[in-house]
This record gives C-alpha cells, structure tokens and sequence, in this order.
C-alpha cells in the first residue's frame, strides 16, 4: 500500500493508524505524523510506532498519501511550502465543511483531493466514512482510499451536495447518541436505580436496539411498535416524546449541525 503520512496526531489520525496497523494493511514504518508542536505527534508515534517527522518537508519525502487530520480552523494557517511539497500527491481531508475546492486552493499541485466525513465510532472499527473525490480515482487510488476509510470501518462514496448533511449526521451523529445515553443514564436514577444499574441498562439498551435496527432490516417504526402495547408502558413515554416534539427537535438539531458545517466551508 501507499506511504501514507498524517497532517494532525488527534483522535481521527489516532484511529485510522491504530486501525491499519491492526489490520496489517500497512507496516509502522510506512507511516509517518506530523503537527507543529510535536506533542500530539510525538503521543501518537510513542504509541503506534509510526515515525514521527521534524519538520514539513521530512514528512511528505517519498510520501504518497497526505491526511490532513487537523482542525478545519488550521487550514488557513499552512504556509506556502505545502503547495510544492504535496505535488503529485493525493490529498485526503477528514476536516468538516472545507469542500473540495478549498482543498485544491491549498494543494493545487496535488494529483487529486478527496473529502472524507468520519466519525468517532473509527476509535474502534465501528464508524461510518462518507466520502467524494475531486476527479475519478484511478484503481490504485481507489483501493488506498477504501482500505484507509475501511480501517474505521464501513465507507460510502456519495457526492459532495450530501457531506454537510452527512456530517450532521454521522458525523456529529454521536454526540447526539451520547447526550440521549447521558439523559436517559439520569433518567434511569431519577426512577430509583443506582449508577452502575443505570449505566448498565442504557448501554445493553441501546447496543441491542441498534444491533436488532441493523440485523432485521425492519424500519425503526416498526421495531417501535412491536414494543408498544396498547395502554401500555411504551405508548405513555413515547406520548410524552411526542408531547415534547422530540423528532421536531431532533430535525432542528441535525439541521443546525449542517448549517453550521455550510458556515465552515465559508470561513478561511
């Protein structure tokens, strides 16, 4: 595979090594990280194995791939020696709501850019990737991508008018998922259980509930109502859901996430 080399040693860069070393895609040697404090990377490189680079230069020699792993905010902060450096290189961003264009302005000399959209679930193989491509990828270019995104776990090729969307969706995806575990955790004390049983029950809850969505191929509707008796304990908390306008509300969140990813694509 490619030499693949990581602009940024945070979370998302953590996880897409920890997850191609552990599927023997590529060796420790073939990797390289590079942030212009040194500290993340210095972590990351402790940790995996990966070499470590000293400066811009030392971390795009003989690379093939460039992962731009850091905040989008940082974007506008690169200096004019990384336009020549990643010539000929492709170029893949895991940065929210900087487009394709933005990329090829920072990296015009690059062979060709991809946007990707993970999400934090890749810490252990378990995300979803939505990803799009500047031009057609070539054979070889393809399968590095796919096997770099596939190292997170599942990736889906889509078009760029639906990555906003998608980061709002599996993207910020899980924090929502973590805040409703979070008030339903209180919920479960605020009816009488103790933390480890409250904590237990909505992690066995929702990992079941998922995994049942995922392996039937029944809609969620339905799943919800083979759970929902007449009269019964379900239809009292979901009528207070619907009192609540939970799924307005939800709407509303998805929807101020992808705007906000629409306000990035529009700053520096």
């Amino acid at each position: 595979m490619a030499k693949i080399v990581f602009l940024g040693a945070g979370n998302m860069a953590g996880a897409m090594v920890h997850g191609l070393l552990a599927k023997q895609v590529v060796p420790p040697l073939d990797l390289a990280c590079y942030t212009a404090s040194g500290r993340s990377a210095a972590a990351l490189a402790s940790a995996t194995g990966i070499r470590q680079a000293s400066t811009p230069e030392d971390l795009l020699s003989g690379a093939d791939l460039l992962v731009v792993a850091f905040k989008p905010q940082h974007l506008s902060s690169l200096t004019p020696e990384w336009k020549e450096l990643t010539a000929g290189k492709l170029v893949l961003s895991i940065m929210s709501g900087k487009t394709l264009a933005r990329l090829h302005s920072v990296f015009p000399l690059a062979r060709n850019w991809v946007r990707t959209m993970p999400n934090t679930p890749g810490r252990i193989g378990a995300g979803i990737t939505g990803w799009c491509a500047a031009h057609e990828l070539t054979g070889t270019d393809r399968h590095t991508v796919q096997e770099l995104l596939g190292a997170l776990g599942r990736e889906l090729e889509t078009t760029e008018a639906d990555l906003d969307a998608i980061t709002a969706v599996s993207g910020s995806g899980p924090g929502f998922v973590f805040e409703f575990a979070a008030a339903m955790e209180s919920a479960a004390r605020d009816a009488g259980l103790g933390a480890a049983q409250a904590r237990l029950l909505t992690v066995e809850t929702l990992l079941g509930s998922a995994r049942l969505l995922a392996r039937t191929g029944e809609n969620p509707e339905q799943l919800r109502d083979q759970v929902t008796s007449p009269n019964g304990t379900t239809l009292a908390g979901l009528n207070t859901l619907k009192a609540g306008h939970f799924r307005a509300l939800l709407s509303q969140t998805v929807l101020a996430a992808r705007a906000r990813a629409r306000e990035i694509a529009q700053e520096p």
